[in-house]
């Protein structure tokens, strides 16, 4: 369990590190992701660009558990 935690926290580490990357290809626009606010107040809730990597990262750790 302390591997897949500390799996899980490197992970989110590189994703916020590449995230300006992760941006510039457009998944952080996609339908469905909400973004609240004016000016520099703004709340940014990426729902389908979460699940989408939630997918992702499901199948990638389903196949390598194969």
């Amino acid at each position: 369990m302390q591997r897949l935690l500390l799996l899980a926290a490197a992970i989110c580490l590189v994703l916020a590190l590449l995230w300006p990357l992760i941006n510039k290809l457009g998944l952080g626009r996609l339908p469905g992701d909400l973004v609240f606010g004016k000016g520099r107040n703004k709340i940014y809730l990426p729902l389908t660009t979460s699940l989408l990597l939630s997918a992702v990262l499901i199948l990638v750790l389903w196949i390598i558990r194969r």
